[in-house]
């Protein structure tokens, strides 16, 4: 069972594109993150 949900959790993150990231996986989303500026004060 652990093997056919590592299955799954690869194919859903790294294969499948999400409507809500403009079609695009959730590992392209998370690998093109940016980090939010620190502003000085």
């Amino acid at each position: 069972m652990r093997a056919g949900i590592g299955k799954w959790l690869t194919y859903y993150n790294s294969e499948r594109p999400h409507s809500t990231h403009g079609l695009l996986t959730p590992d392209e989303v998370y690998a093109n993150k940016t980090e939010p500026m620190r502003l000085a004060a």
